[in-house]
Parts: structure tokens; sequence; C-alpha cells
């Protein structure tokens, strides 16, 4: 039995043997390319996920980091502010201290001066009405501010002995601020003697 004869029979050639194997290539080749296609899809979605969520923990630290610096910033302009407000005030309490000072002292400055010329002007009222008085007016005069001294002297003491001690104190305090001005007192008092007593004189030589 020759070749030809086995063809008849139904047996492939080797031509047709070639052609078959050639076509289970290509489909066994497309069948690989179609598993490779989908693990590829399956990868790249894998990728493609784990991807958004690297991009999501990126944003969301970026996120973090920015509302980090937003706030620390924001607590250092506050605090600058407010250190600039506590500056501010310590200055307006500081001019206004200074200024309360300058007008204290100018007042205390200005009361020294007219005291000054209030004891000036009662000495030389009380040396004007000395002046121009007869010798014995001033020797009445002198008389009559003796007799006034023991009279408050004596009353002075009455009371006191029957004042209570808490008065007492506050009299004494008294005493000692009219102490402090007493030099235009008694040189006023001094001066309204001396010219009831003139014009008491005056009144008689009429």
């Amino acid at each position: 039995m020759n070749d030809e004869s086995q063809n008849k029979m139904g047996s492939p050639t080797p031509e047709e043997l070639r052609q078959q194997v050639e076509r289970t290539r290509d489909e066994l080749g497309q069948t690989v390319e179609a598993l490779a296609g989908k693990a590829d899809v399956k990868a790249q979605a894998k990728a493609k996920t784990v991807a958004a969520r690297e991009q999501a923990a990126e944003k969301t630290a970026e996120l973090k980091e920015q509302a980090a610096e937003k706030t620390a910033a924001a607590r250092e302009q506050a605090a600058e502010k407010t250190a600039e407000l506590k500056e501010q005030v310590a200055e307006k309490a500081s001019a206004a201290k200074e200024q309360a000072a300058e007008k204290t002292a100018a007042v205390k400055e200005q009361a020294a001066e007219a005291t000054a010329q209030i004891r000036e002007k009662s000495a030389q009222a009380a040396q004007t009405v000395k002046d121009k008085t007869p010798d014995s007016v001033q020797e009445k005069a002198a008389q009559a501010a003796a007799q006034v001294r023991e009279g408050a002297a004596r009353a002075g003491q009455f009371a006191v002995d029957r004042t209570p001690d808490p008065l007492l104190e506050k009299a004494d305090r008294a005493a000692k601020a009219a102490r402090a001005n007493r030099t235009p007192l008694l040189a006023g008092g001094a001066v309204l003697v001396a010219f009831l007593l003139i014009r008491r004189s005056r009144g008689r030589n009429k």
C-alpha cells in the first residue's frame, strides 16, 4: 500500500498535519493571550486600586499638614495680636500715669505758689497794719490776743475733759492740718483784730 492509497483511505497528509499543528498553535496562542489579557486586567485593576489608596492617603496627609500649618499660623497671629494689644494697653497706661503725675505735680506747685503768695500778702498786710497802728492800739491788740488765747486754752481744756477719745483723735488730726496753714490764719486774725481796734479807737476819738 502506497501513500496515495492511504490518502484515499482518509489518513492526513503531512501538509494537512502541518496545517493542523499551525491551527492548534494559533488557537493556543490566542487562548494564552486571552488568559494573559484577563490576568493583566486584574493586575491593572489592583494596581489602580493601590494607586488610588496611595493617592488618597497622600491627599489626606497633605490636607492634615495644611490644616496643621494653618492652625499654627492662626495661633501665632493670635499670640502676636494679643502681645501687641497688651503692649499698647501698657503704653497707654504708662502714658496716663505719667500725665496724671505731671498734672498732680503742676497742681501741687500751683498750690504751693498760691500758699506762698497768700502768706506773703498776709505778712505784708500785717506789717502794714502794724506800721499804721499806734503803739497803744498794738498793746491793746496784744492784750486782746492774749485774752483770746487764754480763753481758747480754757475752753479747749474744758472740751478735752468732756470729749471722748475718738473725737479727740479726730480733733488732733484737724489741729495738725490747721497748723500746716496757721501762718496765713494768724496773720489774717491779727489784721482783723487790728482793724477792729483801729475802728473802735477812731469811733472814740469822734
